[in-house]
């Protein structure tokens, strides 16, 4: 059996001691249909189970629990339902749990905006071994974070209710760099690290990596590698876009061929243990089992997109727009806000014939003629959150991205015979974000040092997209104003000279041994609109790299490599 997280805490009841024990969803022995989601953790408290299922109800999750006692205990399952935040209708997400196989009476899913503990009502159970299914009923996002047996006459417990129970750390080693984050920069700056020497941890909270280039999320490279003012940097990108786009065991296979790469995937980074300014060790959890891992190093990069590892050590960062008062952007607003670059799912449909009719969506967003996206398929302008916290409300963004999809498609599959051969084929669940936390080094890059073409003394990745700011469309804010979910490009200084980011945009500037890299660097919400596709920010990982071995041979900080050991940086950057 699979290691669940139980929790028995003794509570005074009638039967001689009933203990109160926990299942974690997560750790379930087969998942079944359901996928793991663990992108949320930070926020709801834990890894769930979803039932993305495209409307077709997917297959039962299965495992077994052994209880302190045969006897009768109260069931209660952590759930909620998805739409109510919005007053929707119809609770789509409904889904039943069996018990040594037979349904508890209740239907979960079907109340409450937020996550809770769902009463299931009493069950006796006739020995020890239980066996347990998740059974969903809908195939639309249903998810379950875990469930709680307690004494027969336990109240509901509170909505963040866990019980306590010991947790150890172990010790996973001593390394030289420790990356957190596997999409496309940490990938390679772990790559480079690697190949210059270094021990290198990687750390990636999916099973997967490549971040929005994975499978998961199919983001498709863009941008140039290969090009001056050093044009060997990129070649790890390449080597890892070789396999495709998508192609998630070409981009493991790269790194497992490192031996001096050790990976940890489906590990989260939820802790940190500093001495000062410094960063001694992170805390991993493990996103299936809950087991945590301590690893040490002297170096550590940031490569989450969001700016997790930074937010957690203490490392300074903006979200949103500066005002052109503070900065003297044109295209920013004359006032800080907290707008950022909205989010996308992206889908597509097939001709399969198999599915000719497709389930009403009452509590999905409602379309008509004029308001519908007649498609096939969706990428990067099906995108919302603008004026959302891309990390805090990040679950609603994505919940309201499945509501626009599906209830779009609905519409179209309804009222147009084109549509009624085709299927969704394929749905991100996992949110494709463009914008978050930016954490701030010692340089932070303009929009004047990017339409100037400002040349730094530490130029060193060269960035070719131009600025391309993202915003609500104009006709969708007419329709569904505050709730836009298509998005208007803004492009500027597209096809111009690329400009290069500077080294120094690429370490914390009061976090004395962390580096950045990816959408997460020190630059400004204008400025990122120039530096934040993946070939960039890939090329980026490949410079902290080989700055992690300076600071190695060196004995130096990220800040000192540029001060004192640039030529020995760039010499690097040269070498095949």
């Amino acid at each position: 059996m699979t290691r669940l997280a139980i929790c028995l805490c003794l509570l005074a009841v009638a039967l001689p001691a009933v203990a109160e024990v926990l299942v974690e969803a997560e750790a379930f022995d087969d998942p079944g249909g359901w996928t793991l989601d663990a992108q949320f953790m930070d926020q709801m408290g834990s890894p769930y189970l979803l039932a993305h299922g495209l409307g077709r109800p997917v297959a039962p999750a299965r495992t077994e629990v052994e209880l302190p006692q045969a006897g009768e205990y109260r069931v209660f399952v952590r759930t909620l339902d998805w739409v109510a935040r919005w007053k929707a209708p119809a609770a789509p997400g409904r889904f039943t749990l069996e018990i040594d196989g037979k349904d508890l009476p209740v239907v979960f899913g079907t109340q409450g905006a937020a996550w809770h503990w769902q009463d299931g009502g009493k069950v006796t159970v006739a020995g020890k071994r239980v066996r347990l299914a998740l059974k969903d009923q809908t195939g639309f996002e249903g998810r379950c974070d875990a469930i709680l047996f307690a004494a027969p006459d336990a109240p509901v417990p509170a909505a963040d209710h866990r019980p306590a129970r010991k947790t150890v750390t172990e010790d996973a080693g001593r390394y030289d760099l420790v990356v957190v984050g596997g999409g496309v920069a940490g990938t390679a700056a772990a790559i480079r690290a690697a190949r210059s020497g270094l021990s290198v941890a990687l750390i990636q909270n999916r099973n997967v990596l490549g971040g929005n280039n994975s499978s998961q999320i199919r983001v498709p490279m863009q941008g140039k590698t290969m090009q001056a003012p050093f044009p060997r940097l990129g070649t790890v990108v390449a080597e890892l876009e070789a396999g495709g786009n998508y192609n998630d065991e070409h981009k493991l296979k790269v790194v497992e061929a490192e031996k001096n790469i050790r990976l940890f995937l489906e590990h989260h980074v939820n802790g940190v243990e500093k001495t000062g300014q410094r960063i001694d060790a992170v805390i991993a959890q493990h996103v299936r089992t809950g087991r945590r891992k301590r690893l040490r190093a002297a170096l550590f990069a940031d490569c989450t997109g969001d700016g997790n590892l930074g937010f957690l050590a203490g490392a300074d960062w903006r979200m949103g727009r500066e005002g052109r008062d503070e900065t003297g952007e044109a295209m920013a607003p004359p006032q800080a806000d907290k707008q950022s670059l909205g989010a996308t799912l992206h889908w597509r449909a097939n001709a399969t014939g198999k599915m000719p009719t497709f389930p009403d969506c009452p509590w999905a967003v409602q379309f008509t003629k004029e308001t519908c996206r007649f498609a096939l398929s969706g990428a990067w302008d099906w995108e919302t959150g603008y004026n959302k916290n891309m990390i805090d409300e990040a679950e609603a963004i994505r919940d309201y991205l499945f509501r626009v999809i599906y209830g779009n498609w609905a519409y179209q599959k309804k009222n147009h015979a084109n549509y009624r051969a085709y299927e969704i084929e394929w749905m991100g669940y996992v949110l494709g974000k463009r914008e978050s936390r930016r954490l701030m080094g010692d340089v932070i890059v303009t929009e004047q040092d990017v339409l100037a073409n400002r040349r730094f003394p530490d130029a060193c990745v060269p960035t070719f997209w131009g600025i391309d700011l993202h915003g609500p469309h104009p006709k969708y804010t007419k329709h569904y104003p505050g709730e836009e979910f298509v998005a208007a490009a803004n492009h500027a200084n597209r096809g111009k000279q690329p400009f290069v980011v500077p080294y120094r945009c690429l370490y914390s500037r009061n976090v004395d041994n962390l580096f950045i890299a990816g959408r997460c660097i020190s630059v400004t919400h204008v400025a990122l609109g120039q530096i934040r596709v993946m070939r960039n920010t890939g090329t980026m990982g490949e410079v902290v790299g080989l700055a992690a071995a300076v600071c190695k041979h060196r004995s130096c900080t990220p800040r000192e490599v540029y001060h004192k050991h640039w030529t020995d940086l760039t010499t690097r950057f040269e070498a095949p």
